[in-house]
């Protein structure tokens, strides 16, 4: 690798070659063993004579940074560690001021993994269908967009819009033309470019209450006022909106947390809220491709008829987070604005991953996955759900869910304190759950049941259930 050097304004040339490759070595930037460039090269490249080069790495040599081996080059030394100050600071430098919102916002999850893992919204990788997709891959690489080697629409590549308006319509009865449908890098930045084109600081924007905390977190970044609306048996009580609400976000189909539907009564009194106080309705459909009982619910979207509704979906349930594949289907008057503000947070999605899971999706690829998934993930739901209501009905009541990749269940005796001390010492053993809060309080638990096979789920949650006992029944310590 070519390392950088300047040389401009300086005079002592080999003096100061020599002193920034040596503070590159201290630094670890150029690490042992590593082949520095050869004096011929590093002096065209300078513009220097190939003497002066020279003179600067037999100082390297001298010193011990660099060892020379006849007809391979010159190198990192290996001898460097006692040669390493300890780091320290160079100078005093102010640190930069940021935006208090950062101050309230929760550092991102780091996903360690866990043997026995309960956590939600992750499908089971190992059923990915590899090979197929190598296939759809490979004829990606040859496609007439990579021959082209340009850059791709912002709202996304013309067939993959094609093929989800498609399968929408068929699986989910979405309506919409692939005019309608824009590409994403996943749920979070459809939710950053409806944000972008619809929101003036200081707009309000309802959540779900319990809800999903990124959306929100998102919401507060781009300078929004975020209120949170309380959600029952039947999803989010619309008599409960604010009236100022700019944007309501929902996840209508599957709520998170708790995994209740919402009724058809009141997803029909939301869009007209929504048209009554010219406000746009967010769903978020994340992972309602799975279902297991029960008649499904159409969407918000199928059933508006004032195009009030943003549509949004992810192919991270349904096949694997590593893609970072969403989508929206927006209204028409929405179009334009939304193709822009794709246009300037990212240009556009990956040309390869895009052509790939078109031809997934044209060739019935993802169907049949779709299908042989929620054949596992049925198996996993009736298991698990069998399981916490007959070992934990002293210590949870779970909440009615037929659809999706997780369950929740509330805490019945279980305080703030308990429910941190649990989800703790369960990962001390190996098994990781998530609490969610009511009221900024964690008053339950979710188990996802993608990411652990059918047969881990009995001793997961044999070892949650000793979790409980340990912390339930002992008072926890004051602070």
């Amino acid at each position: 690798m070519a390392f950088h050097v300047s040389l401009v304004g300086r005079t002592d040339l080999s003096g100061e070659i020599y002193r920034q490759i040596r503070q590159a070595i201290l630094d670890g930037r150029l690490r042992p063993g590593e082949r520095l460039s050869p004096t011929r090269e590093l002096a065209a490249t300078l513009r220097v004579s190939r003497s002066t080069v020279t003179v600067a790495y037999e100082s390297l040599l001298a010193e011990g940074f660099a060892t020379s081996h006849m007809g391979a080059g010159t190198f990192v030394s290996h001898q460097l560690e006692a040669k390493r100050p300890a780091s320290k600071t160079r100078r005093s430098v102010r640190a930069i001021r940021v935006r208090g919102v950062w101050e309230t916002i929760s550092p991102p999850t780091v996903f360690v993994r866990a043997r026995f893992d309960f956590r939600t919204g992750l499908p089971d990788a190992s059923l990915f269908p590899h090979r197929a997709w190598r296939r759809v891959v490979a004829r990606a690489l040859r496609s007439r967009e990579m021959v082209a080697g340009i850059y791709e629409n912002p709202a996304g590549n013309w067939d993959l819009r094609a093929a989800i308006a498609r399968h929408i319509g068929i699986s989910r009865s979405v309506s919409g033309s692939p005019d309608d449908v824009i590409v994403t890098n996943g749920t979070q930045q459809a939710l950053d470019i409806i944000a972008r084109v619809l929101l003036e600081p200081g707009d309000v924007v309802a959540v779900e209450k319990p809800g999903y905390l990124p959306p929100k977190y998102l919401f507060k970044a781009l300078g929004a006022r975020v209120i949170g609306v309380p959600v029952d048996s039947e999803g989010l009580i619309v008599e409960a909106l604010p009236a100022e609400a700019r944007a309501i976000y929902v996840t209508p189909s599957h709520q998170y947390p708790l995994g209740v539907a919402m009724s058809l009564s009141r997803r029909r009194a939301l869009l007209a809220w929504a048209e009554h106080n010219n406000a746009v309705v967010v769903e978020d459909d994340y992972d309602s491709e799975f279902r297991f009982g029960g008649r499904p619910l159409e969407p918000l979207q199928s059933i508006d008829s004032t195009g009030r509704v943003v549509y949004v979906g992810t192919f991270s349930k349904t096949l694997l987070p590593a893609l970072r594949l969403g989508f929206m289907v927006v209204p028409p008057s929405l179009r334009e604005a939304a193709t822009k503000a794709k246009h300037i947070t990212d240009w556009h999605t990956a040309t390869i991953a895009q052509s790939a899971l078109a031809r997934f999706i044209d060739e019935r690829g993802f169907a049949r996955h779709i299908r042989r998934m929620s054949r596992t993930y049925g198996e996993r739901h009736e298991v698990l759900t069998a399981a916490i209501k007959s070992n934990f009905g002293d210590y949870l009541d779970l909440v009615p869910s037929s659809t999706g990749l997780h369950i929740a269940a509330y805490a019945r005796r279980a305080s703030v304190d308990h429910i941190d001390a649990i989800a703790s010492r369960a990962f001390d053993l190996g098994v990781a759950i998530q609490p969610f809060r009511v009221e900024e309080e964690p008053q339950g638990i979710m188990l996802g049941y993608g990411a652990i096979e059918t047969a881990q789920i009995a001793e997961g949650l044999r070892r949650l259930r000793s979790c409980f006992e340990e912390c339930v029944s002992r008072r926890p310590k004051a602070a």
